[in-house]
């Protein structure tokens, strides 16, 4: 997948990319061999790690410089509350779980740990710091969904696959390179890769995820 030079970079020099973006519970999720008590837990702790999610991209429109750049952080808060966490209270709401259950979902460690680490990154850093530590979810699972579009080999999980392989979430994962791109460029100018800092956001890319793949591990443990 291509979101973006600098999204590709840093998932080009990341080892665990893979780790996350092959990992079991995707493959259950592609061969539907995921057991249905595992998608409904890891549904439950998506559901709360996305409220917290919305709360990082909300924050990114306090870290911008721009218009433009405030215009694409809220688009994806929108994209966030309004459409993807819509699938989680639909599939979970037809296992008889409704949305003030998910909300009070006791957030497992592992969903914590992700959750804070990112939060942090934006209130101790700028959007560049809070960047390389949301790229790794937006950016995965579009990788996640396009790949499994093309690859499952059961239909158990269509709707979550389709979901992440539309059109429309192709295209914010587009949208948010765009952002990651632009905002590189502002703050670091050229030669970017040579900056002080870029080893910095590097490391952050690969910690968040790094995390994701503690988030699978978490997913196949309910």
């Amino acid at each position: 997948m291509t979101y973006g030079n600098t999204f590709q970079t840093w998932r080009d020099n990341t080892p665990a990319w893979r780790a996350y973006t092959r990992h079991a519970f995707v493959q259950g999720l592609g061969d539907g061999t995921l057991p249905p008590t595992a998608f409904l837990h890891y549904l439950k702790q998506d559901y709360v790690f996305l409220i917290h999610f919305s709360r990082a991209w909300a924050l990114a429109i306090t870290k911008a410089d721009t218009v433009e750049e405030m215009r694409l952080a809220a688009g994806t808060v929108n994209g966030l509350i309004n459409e993807e966490i819509a699938l989680h209270i639909k599939t979970c709401a037809a296992a008889g779980i409704d949305e003030a259950t998910l909300f009070a979902t006791q957030e497992r460690q592992e969903n914590l740990a992700y959750t804070r680490y990112v939060l942090d990154a934006g209130h101790s850093g700028d959007l560049l710091d809070l960047l390389a530590a949301l790229a790794p979810c937006v950016m995965g699972y579009g990788e996640i969904g396009a790949h499994l579009a093309k690859a499952k080999t059961s239909n158990t999980y269509d709707e979550w696959i389709g979901t992440y392989a539309s059109a429309e979430y192709q295209q914010l994962c587009q949208d948010v390179g765009v952002l990651i791109d632009g905002a590189v460029a502002r703050r670091l100018g050229d030669g970017a890769h040579a900056s002080p800092r870029w080893a910095s956001l590097q490391a952050r890319f690969a910690m968040a995820t790094q995390l994701e793949v503690g988030f699978w591990d978490m997913g196949l443990d309910p």
